[in-house]
């Protein structure tokens, strides 16, 4: 009797929610190892989105969606940013009419605009004989990750994202390029700022977390640091940036916001439809209140939305050598068999937790021990026993 072919295990990732510097380091670092385990990759192209879409009677489906990953595939690809798989902030647990493939519409019955797809992504992942699925992304992306798991399904989740909020987790994958950059583009800004003796208002992306402006101003010496989690009053702040102007030899000065903050008496500066995970796009904070301060002083000011920037181009050497790290853990993990785990760092720690920490709270900067809620600045005396980057 034939014996029967014993089935290579296979693994499945994807990247969702923005992209960010270190993603493309993490996937060849995976493929490698993986590689050399002998576990056959699969790549899930577009986030949630690719698993959702993937339609076995379709023969294009492994050019839109899914393809097997090599060492040749993605030998260069940690040369350059992004991420080679693609993304998309699809939530399966949600999925809107107007978002699915063609072949999906007809699973909406009657009035129906948002639909519940997780057993279609489960039927989805079975056919295609994979045996676990290591999703790489922020906590919108994880959070349906943890629904996998809730589902029996084995998942081996890694962190990524430029506002380091994903809760559980010291570091996220994006973060430090994120600052480095937001720390060269200011000191760059002082030019224009300096030479018209101006003020700068620069907005950071961030969402609910204020950990970008709040280092980046730290690290860069900027004069005011406005964060999400502390509401400002712009009179207060005017007056304090003026002092900061007259204090300067070179009479300039230069304001950090997060896109998530907010003014004493007003709401969040939130635009077009909310995505699949129920947020709205953030941004204009920083226009705003550089309106606002020019009216208060007199003074000209320069406004700067940093946005993609920060998370544009390779990793910095740190990012780097978490991606690399993250993805080593994670294989590990799966030779193991341990499942529902996030890969971590903890005061300094390489690590995993329990993937449904995640959803269990939410990250935010510690105000009462890093931030000066009346002077508007970062407030950083002793550092002993705290983590790298503070948090």
């Amino acid at each position: 009797m034939k014996k029967k072919a014993k089935k290579t295990p296979t693994i499945a990732i994807l990247t969702g929610g923005g992209d960010v510097p270190g993603l493309n380091p993490c996937i060849k670092t995976l493929v490698y190892r993986a590689h050399s385990e002998g576990i056959r990759v699969l790549g899930i192209r577009r986030g949630w989105a690719g698993i959702l879409g993937y339609d076995p009677k379709d023969p294009q489906v492994h050019f839109r969606y899914v393809q097997e990953l090599t060492p040749p595939e993605v030998r260069t690809i940690d040369r350059s940013g992004g991420t080679y798989l693609h993304t998309s902030r699809t939530n399966p647990s949600a999925a809107r009419k107007k978002d699915v493939p063609e072949h999906l519409k007809s699973k909406f019955k009657g009035d129906a605009d948002v639909l519940d797809l997780t057993s279609l992504v489960l039927k989805n992942l079975e056919r295609l004989q994979i045996d676990a699925i290591i999703p790489i992304g922020g906590d919108d992306t994880l959070s349906f990750a943890d629904r996998l798991h809730r589902e029996d399904f084995p998942v081996i989740a890694i962190p990524k994202t430029m506002d380091n909020d994903v809760f559980g987790t010291d570091y996220c994958i994006g973060f430090s390029t994120a600052v480095t950059r937001s720390v060269n583009f200011i000191h760059a800004l002082r030019t224009s700022t300096g030479s018209h003796e101006r003020i700068a208002v620069i907005e950071l992306f961030g969402r609910y977390c204020g950990e970008t402006s709040l280092i980046s101003a730290y690290l860069a010496g900027v004069d005011r640091a406005i964060i999400s989690e502390v509401p400002f009053d712009p009179e207060r702040l005017a007056k304090l940036i003026m002092e900061d102007k007259t204090a300067n030899p070179k009479n300039y000065a230069m304001i950090t916001i997060s896109e998530g903050a907010r003014m004493t008496k007003g709401e969040l500066f939130q635009s077009g439809d909310a995505d699949a995970y129920g947020h709205k796009k953030l941004g204009g904070i920083g226009e705003e209140t550089g309106y606002l301060l020019k009216k208060l002083t007199g003074e000209d000011v320069l406004n700067q939305s940093l946005s993609y920037l920060m998370r544009s181009g390779s990793p910095d050497s740190l990012d780097l050598m978490v991606a690399v790290n993250y993805a080593n853990m994670a294989i590990d993990l799966f030779l193991k068999s341990v499942f529902g785990r996030l890969v971590a760092l903890s005061r300094g720690i390489y690590t995993d937790i329990p993937l449904s920490t995640v959803t269990s709270g939410q990250k935010r900067v510690d105000v009462r021990e890093l931030y000066d809620v009346e002077a508007y600045r970062p407030k950083v005396r002793h550092v002993g026993g705290k983590p790298m980057f503070l948090y």
